[in-house]
């Protein structure tokens, strides 16, 4: 597998990884084609660094003001290049990202002659690592699911602002995420545990303090003969 990671950096995808796990980033939609685009315009994100037999879960968040439908799906690099069709979709892609690269490259230029800096730390993405671990190509398919008498939305799709999380799970049964939440929650439990025997046991002193504190019936009813036969 080693052989063909600088291969997969030539793609120029944005890569997710158990220690780089969330990107926010955007992704180009349009509105669901049953020839060209059934589940609207596709995005690839690389998976690396993959543990085998650990269970992973990968979230799309994105904000309710842009209705979109997103389909995700995975694929080993072995079965992706053994599909013409998702490797027509990746190419095509891939294509897009090196423009898209290539146009920002020239405006960093230029504002390097305008305004010279120091040169840029490593990017994320290209960051290395261990060689032999599993990995994983995302797709993601975003369909816009929204309907504007504005002709210029209908007809181009604006991109969906998104964070991408990878989520490894611990002990293949809780997202690692959720551990603050579940460390919070149980520390309310445990509070809460100790915090209602201390209330309970102040209710009981109270209530036999009340009671000790009233006179008995059968000692009002002496007393009173008493005064009365004197």
């Amino acid at each position: 597998m080693a052989d063909l990671h600088p291969n997969l950096r030539d793609l120029h995808l944005d890569t997710l990884s158990p220690t780089y796990s969330a990107i926010r980033t955007q992704v180009p939609a349009a509105f669901p084609d049953e020839e060209e685009l059934p589940q609207g315009k596709e995005t690839w994100v690389l998976l690396e660094h993959l543990k085998e037999g650990r269970r992973y879960e990968v979230r799309v968040c994105w904000a309710a003001i842009q209705p979109t439908i997103f389909s995700l799906a995975t694929y080993p690099i072995q079965e992706l290049f053994d599909t013409p069709a998702l490797i027509s979709s990746l190419a095509a892609y891939a294509e897009s990202r090196l423009q898209q690269r290539l146009a920002k490259q020239e405006e960093s230029a230029k504002e390097e002659e305008l305004n010279p800096k120091f040169a840029p730390t490593a990017d994320p993405e290209h960051a290395g690592g261990a060689q032999n671990s599993s990995r994983l190509f995302l797709r993601i398919a975003a369909a816009a699911e929204y309907y504007t008498t504005t002709e210029t939305l209908m007809r181009n799709v604006p991109p969906v602002d998104v964070d991408i999380i990878l989520d490894e799970y611990i002990l293949n049964l809780l997202p690692r995420s959720l551990m603050p939440t579940a460390a919070y929650l149980l520390l309310v439990a445990l509070g809460s545990y100790y915090l209602s025997d201390v209330i309970w046991n102040w209710f009981r002193r109270t209530a036999a303090q009340s009671r000790d504190a009233q006179p008995r019936r059968g000692e009002d009813d002496n007393d009173f003969m008493n005064k009365k036969s004197t």
